[in-house]
């Protein structure tokens, strides 16, 4: 049971530019023409992160859940060891165990969640890891947590259920999940992301038909996710649902 620090680099997919300049001839009006010149973009992605392999993966053949976490606006940066201050990652440096593959990426400094480096990245973990691929989950607070509606409600078939914390979203997407299980959790005195805002993210899917469960604390403001992420019936939560179970 180990936590690893790896670096990757990923390409996005190059991108023609077309660009119009006037040649150096004239044609035989005596007009200058214009002409096409292709030029390559492409650009580059880089991330840290952390990942977790429970205790016997290195021993057994078998496939594992896995849990991608991704954390809030304060862990930004270029130091890894601050994804360790909330949610899993804190846990597991505590000497807490988990029966899952735990990734946890690092967002740079000054930017928030890219949707296409999460999906390049976990095509990457499943590629390389023993996982199961029907048993794959996300969650992360706050910015995080806007990253998990986000990039659930783009690719909905990858995950068979969803933990955003404290977080907001856009709600007239939501529907699109209506077949995949989301447990939302907030403080009743959130001032940073306002309850009403995962309500609306809530209400939306409840209106869909979706299977949703709304956990808000009385008294918590916006750090919701220390009780969340403490509480072990969440984990038996998502263990409990899979892709199989869709068919």
């Amino acid at each position: 049971m180990k936590i690893f620090v790896k670096n990757i680099l990923f390409l996005s997919i190059f991108i023609t530019l077309l660009d119009h300049a006037f040649a150096q001839h004239q044609n035989v009006t005596g007009k200058n023409i214009p002409q096409k010149f292709h030029r390559v973009v492409s650009q580059t992605y880089k991330t840290d992160y952390l990942i977790y392999l429970p205790e016997g993966y290195e021993t057994t053949s078998q496939e594992w859940p896995l849990v991608l976490f991704l954390h809030g606006a304060g862990e930004r940066g270029s130091d890894i060891e601050f994804v360790k201050r909330n949610g899993p990652p804190r846990l597991i440096e505590e000497g807490q165990k988990f029966p899952f593959i735990i990734v946890s990426p690092q967002c740079p400094e000054r930017t928030t969640w890219d949707n296409k480096l999460l999906i390049t990245l976990l095509n990457e973990i499943v590629s390389k890891y023993n996982v199961d691929k029907s048993r794959v989950y996300l969650t992360g607070l706050s910015m995080g947590g806007h990253a998990t509606w986000s990039l659930a409600i783009q690719n909905p078939e990858r995950f068979a259920a969803i933990i955003p914390v404290c977080a907001r979203g856009y709600s007239q997407d939501v529907y699109v999940l209506k077949d995949v299980p989301v447990w939302a959790f907030h403080g009743a005195k959130d001032d940073i992301v306002a309850i009403e805002d995962g309500k609306k993210m809530v209400d939306a899917l409840e209106q869909a038909g979706g299977s949703v469960k709304f956990t808000i604390y009385p008294e918590a403001n916006h750090d919701s996710w220390t009780e969340t992420y403490n509480n072990p019936d969440i984990y038996k939560w998502l263990l409990s649902h899979s892709l199989e179970d869709r068919k």
